[in-house]
């Protein structure tokens, strides 16, 4: 049995045109005390139209009509229609015979004596029209269905592929706004400190390896995540020294949540920026992550200074906020996410990103060691 066409259809099928003639025939079984020739009537009727169903299509298949063509269609048809009125006469007197014989009525007189026009006008020529046009109808919307649900698998792929291609663009000019400040924190150390400029730029080919590996992936777990801001710290920490402190708080149930690459990156960069980097004294930086319902909460705090107000203005963040925001926005499009950029009522500045908690498995390529 051919796999277009599974076993069960042609039973099926069956099951459904003799179900419709027992509705039919109902109505007329107690009107006599011969109950056997209504149902021979009602069932053979459907029968016949259940047998000329397929070539029906065949037929309207072959009528290759643009959408612009659909009065010549349906002329056709009509006409077509009239054809498989009278053939569907001579389909139920062949069915007829045999089902008669098994219940017991005499054959011959449902073959003989079939007038082509007399016995299809007195049939219902209006009725059997009707129910052409059902099957035609039904077949039309079915054929429908399929081109709307075909359109708009296609537009989901296209939306799909724009979604990539525009995330995709914006990890393009992430990278380079990443590497390009994280080179001049390295050559403002080259001169004054060599030995750490050359650690800094060990723990930068260890960034770059992940950042630019061509299997990284738009959304890691938050552990991987992780893993890469370590190692940016590692950087950071040999610039400010014991100036800077970074405390991590992660539930256990939130770190293979889905999160952007290159996520916390921009976040800290941003604290570091705007808060430690223009204190006297030494400064911190909290990174915390937990559940909050069916999202999952991210919060990167400093004690720095603040944000003055041209920071705080719509459009006011540096180049890693906007782009982190717009990434968000393309993998969650439905509004579900947001980055808020705020000063903390205890000082400082405090940036929060929420998206809907998602866990996946391990996905990116790992730093070595990895920071779980």
């Amino acid at each position: 049995m051919s796999n277009n066409y599974p076993g069960w259809r042609l039973p099926a099928t069956a099951l459904f045109w003799t179900c419709v003639g027992v509705v039919f025939a109902l109505p007329v079984l107690n009107n006599g005390p011969d109950w056997r020739a209504p149902l021979v009537q009602a069932l053979t009727h459907w029968w016949a139209w259940g047998l000329l169903v397929p070539l029906i299509i065949a037929l309207d298949v072959r009528l290759r009509f643009s959408s612009a063509e659909a009065s010549l269609r349906l002329a056709s048809q009509l006409m077509l229609g009239v054809v498989f009125c009278v053939i569907q006469v001579y389909v139920r007197a062949l069915l007829a015979a045999p089902l008669a014989l098994i219940l017991g009525l005499d054959p011959w007189s449902r073959l003989a004596g079939i007038d082509l026009f007399t016995r299809s006008a007195g049939e219902g020529i209006l009725w059997s029209m009707l129910v052409y046009g059902l099957i035609v109808g039904g077949w039309w919307a079915y054929q429908s269905h399929g081109r709307m649900a075909a359109a708009e698998l296609r537009m989901e792929r296209i939306e799909r592929s724009y979604s990539e291609a525009r995330l995709h663009a914006l990890r393009l000019q992430l990278d380079p706004h990443f590497l390009f400040n994280t080179l001049n924190t390295i050559s403002a150390q080259i001169q004054d400190e060599p030995a750490e400029a050359r650690q800094m730029i060990e723990h930068l080919g260890d960034l770059l390896r992940v950042s630019l590996d061509p299997r990284s992936r738009h959304e890691i777990p938050l552990a991987d995540e992780l893993g890469f801001l370590d190692r940016y710290l590692s950087i950071q920490a040999i610039r400010f020294g014991d100036k800077l402190r970074v405390a991590v708080h992660v539930e256990d149930d939130v770190r293979h949540a889905a999160v952007p690459s290159l996520l916390l990156q921009p976040l800290v960069e941003n604290a570091i920026r705007h808060g430690i980097s223009r204190r006297a004294a030494s400064g911190s930086i909290t990174i915390s992550a937990r559940q909050l319902g069916r999202d999952l909460m991210i919060t990167v705090r400093d004690d720095g200074i603040g944000l003055g107000a041209e920071a705080l203005a719509p459009g006011g963040h540096g180049l890693g906020l906007r782009l982190t925001r717009e990434r968000l926005q393309g993998l969650h499009a439905d509004g579900t996410t947001s980055l808020t950029l705020a000063n903390h009522a205890d000082g400082g500045a405090i940036a929060t990103a929420r998206l809907p908690l998602r866990l996946i498995q391990q996905l990116s390529p790992c730093l070595n060691p990895c920071v779980y």
